[in-house]
């Protein structure tokens, strides 16, 4: 094997470096999901205490299972959804921004709404706590829109192919990695207290400070340097520093000269353009609906409001369970960084939400039954310990990055602006909605994520395709394929009807 062929399988120390920068964009999206959690009711009461409520104080004193006066409920939910509400607005300008300043410079610039974010909400008790508690969290939403596609664009575009899905799947453990480190910095006798809270909030600036400072250290994206900007040799010296001083970059640009070419002759396709052209129906189809399978799958109800959860189910130290959760969600992450370049994306997706279905159909009979068997909370645990796994199987990375295999340079930023904008939608309706609608259904609320999981496991299975391995002429072939059998299925059907046959 020759010095190129060896710099293409291995990880350089730089290629290490810039990624593990980048992905602390992703570990701070990770905590500012998880933050929220832990501290929930010590958060309320400081909420009801601003808003004169003297109800909820004293209840909290007594109970962790004292209602909550409406307007809290409504503040809290708010608190926790609008993060998402800021990333279904940023996500739109992902593409632009990252043309416009270069991934890294785009990279810098964003962290200054993660610093403002994080200094609204360390304020919070220095004035209306729960209108500085929710600015922040709009604004640090904003910066995670942001990063949430600037850093798999980054970090996909630097690594050599035989590591790309697995390097791309760092996006996502470090999501998770950042919700466990808010989960266990939460504990009440860390920083989940009743004077420490502000700080446990304000901390998730903290990853944005020190990327900005290794920033300046990360080569910049050949592909950007090349195609975008027509710098030949700024772009094969950044390929130099990336895989090695040695390494050989004339394959490489070539590729982005082809690239660069097929962009030119392909014209930049808009969001407008993209829902209208029946050549992008199929793919854009199979994009939104993994999104939306992500978010309506259940599991940020379950990062969201776990320890709720589990408290319900009669776990006497909810906050465990939940760090718990958090544990086997890093876990298993790390083991889909291995599984998606041996199993087939179509293949992880299937087993990940039918696993995932049927965890949620037996949280929803152990919920049930847990008033006449004290046990059945112990299924309810292992039920949801078991659905984060499935969901960190497929659900979880495949959508992040199976966009950009569904489509080609034309309408690939139009693509997966709609899907993030997408996802980040379905993030704001579940942190919203999830805590009334947990109230109304009571045990029965993960049923209705069952019914989802089933459907969203049947559509996948029918018009999915696999991209493991393919090109995107080949994945554009099998989707006209697909499309053509199944006009060929209609019209053997009507010839059928009008007493005819297709056969002759």
């Amino acid at each position: 094997m020759d010095r190129k062929m060896q710099n293409q399988k291995n990880l350089t120390g730089t290629l290490a470096f810039a990624v593990f920068t980048a992905v602390l964009g992703s570990l701070q999206y990770g905590y500012g999901i998880g933050v929220i959690n832990a501290p929930q009711k010590i958060i309320e009461a400081h909420y009801a205490r601003v808003l004169e409520l003297d109800i909820l104080e004293k209840s909290t004193n007594q109970t962790e299972d004292a209602p909550v006066p409406p307007a809290v409920t409504m503040y809290w939910s708010l608190s926790v959804s609008i993060f998402s509400l800021g990333g279904m607005v940023s996500s739109f300008f992902v593409g632009w921004i990252a043309d416009k300043l270069g991934r890294i410079k785009a990279m810098m610039v964003v962290n200054s709404l993660a610093i403002i974010g994080a200094l609204l909400m360390g304020l919070a008790p220095l004035g209306q706590a729960h209108a500085l508690v929710i600015a922040g969290r709009l604004i640090t939403g904003l910066y995670c829109g942001l990063a949430s596609g600037l850093v798999p664009m980054y970090v996909g575009e630097i690594s050599p192919t035989p590591l790309r899905g697995a390097l791309g799947t760092l996006h996502q453990l470090a999501i998770v990695t950042g919700i466990l480190i808010s989960q266990i910095i939460g504990l009440d006798f860390i920083l989940g207290s009743k004077a420490l809270w502000p700080v446990l909030l304000g901390l998730s600036g903290v990853p944005a400070v020190i990327q900005t400072i290794l920033l300046f250290f990360c080569p910049e994206s050949p592909r950007f340097l090349f195609i975008k900007l027509g710098k030949e040799e700024a772009s094969k010296n950044s390929l130099r520093r990336i895989r090695g001083e040695y390494y050989d970059t004339t394959k490489d640009i070539e590729e982005m000269r082809k690239e660069k070419e097929e962009a030119a002759s392909e014209k930049k396709v808009s969001i407008i353009q993209l829902f209208k052209s029946s050549k992008y129906r199929q793919p854009l189809l199979v994009s939104i609906v993994l999104h939306i399978s992500q978010q309506f799958s259940g599991i940020n109800g379950i990062f969201y409001y776990s320890t709720s959860i589990f408290s319900k189910a009669g776990i006497s130290q909810p906050v465990y369970a939940t760090i718990g959760v958090g544990a086997v969600n890093t876990i298993f992450t790390v083991v889909s960084v291995f599984l998606v370049e041996r199993a087939g994306r179509r293949s992880l997706y299937l087993v990940g939400l039918g696993g995932m279905c049927i965890c949620a159909i037996i949280m929803t009979i152990a919920l049930a039954l847990l008033s006449q068997y004290a046990w059945m909370s112990y299924l309810c645990m292992v039920a949801i310990f078991l659905f984060v796994v499935f969901f960190e199987v497929g659900p979880g990375p495949i959508p992040w990055f199976i966009v950009a295999e569904l489509f080609s340079q034309g309408p690939r930023p139009a693509a997966m602006a709609v899907s993030g904008c997408c996802n980040w939608t379905c993030n704001f309706i579940i942190g919203m909605c999830f805590q009334y609608i947990a109230e109304a259904c009571g045990p029965y609320v993960f049923i209705i994520f069952a019914i989802l999981l089933f459907g969203f496991t049947v559509f996948t299975y029918f018009k999915v395709p696999e991209t493991k391995g393919k090109s995107f002429e080949e994945i554009s072939a099998e989707f006209r394929k697909n499309k053509l059998a199944t006009r060929k299925g209609l019209k053997a059907t009507e010839m059928e009807y009008l007493g005819t046959s297709t056969d002759a």
